[in-house]
């Protein structure tokens, strides 16, 4: 027997709830993002920190070196490269006669290379410095200046921009070497080396004459003969004769070739051998 109008038990009489799709086996579901991840949040702490915290300064620039602390360096550095230069390579010389004008002017500046200073690297016709052989210089005796005046005059005497104190060296050009048989004058009025005559117009002094003395020598070994361009003023080998070298310069005493003119600047030129010099007949006829 049934009581009418009671209500069935839950779930008595009536279908299961429908179940939705089974998750993949050995999958935990995710959690369920929208259609973009959210930025990550920060703390207001690390807001606060990132808000206050400086920009690192820059490194300001190592300060440069005084340049009057590197002056010293320099001027010793310096001073050392010209000492090794004017020793051994090149040297400057300053030009207080005119003994070899117009190739040579009073005041002029010289370089010299003093590694053409043995027999077989000096030639006819190169303008060579060399020291004293012997009474060719006798200037009075120059008392030499001290304090700054002197040290300026020692400076530019090192770097050649001036004569030394009593100075000893003479410029000229070499008309015969070693072996050479040196004369003047032929029937032309020339001088002659190995009986072969020099065409000397294009370096001697206008309107000089080659020699106004008459001579005739043989060089010997390991010596030179010598004159200047300006012949009526030279006292070169020819007024040396009486002495005793007999007015030779022995090649030990050379101290370098000239080869080119620095100063002034618009005298700059190279110093260059004559032609006249290049005759083959001049070793072809030597005695």
């Amino acid at each position: 027997m049934t009581t009418d109008g009671a209500p069935p038990p839950a779930g008595a009489g009536s279908s299961p709830p429908a179940a939705g799709p089974a998750p993949e086996s050995g999958r935990e579901p995710g959690p369920v993002s929208g259609p973009e991840s959210a930025p990550p949040r920060t703390t207001p702490a690390a807001e606060s920190t990132a808000a206050t915290s400086p920009t690192p300064a820059r490194r300001a620039p190592a300060k440069r070196k005084s340049f009057f602390r590197e002056l010293p360096g320099i001027v010793i550095t310096a001073l050392v490269i010209s000492v090794l230069i004017k020793t051994f390579l090149v040297q400057a010389f300053y030009i207080p006669s005119g003994s070899m004008e117009n190739t040579l002017l009073v005041n002029d500046r010289v370089l010299v290379n003093k590694l053409a200073d043995k027999p077989d690297e000096i030639h006819r016709g190169d303008v060579v410095v060399f020291r004293d052989p012997g009474g060719w210089l006798n200037g009075p005796e120059v008392q030499e200046r001290g304090g700054v005046l002197g040290a300026v005059r020692d400076a530019l005497v090192f770097v050649g921009l001036a004569p030394a104190a009593g100075e000893e060296d003479l410029i000229k050009r070499v008309i015969g070497v070693g072996g050479d048989e040196v004369a003047c004058c032929d029937p032309d009025g020339r001088v002659t080396v190995n009986d072969v005559p020099l065409d000397e117009e294009d370096y001697l002094f206008p309107k000089d004459k080659p020699s106004f003395d008459e001579f005739k020598v043989t060089v010997p070994e390991g010596q030179l003969w010598v004159m200047g361009d300006h012949r009526s003023v030279s006292e070169d080998s020819r007024a040396h004769r009486q002495q005793p070298g007999e007015g030779f310069v022995p090649v030990d005493d050379v101290i370098g070739r000239a080869f080119t003119i620095v100063w002034p600047l618009d005298r700059a030129s190279l110093l260059r051998r004559p032609d006249t010099f290049d005759q083959p007949r001049l070793d072809a006829s030597r005695p």
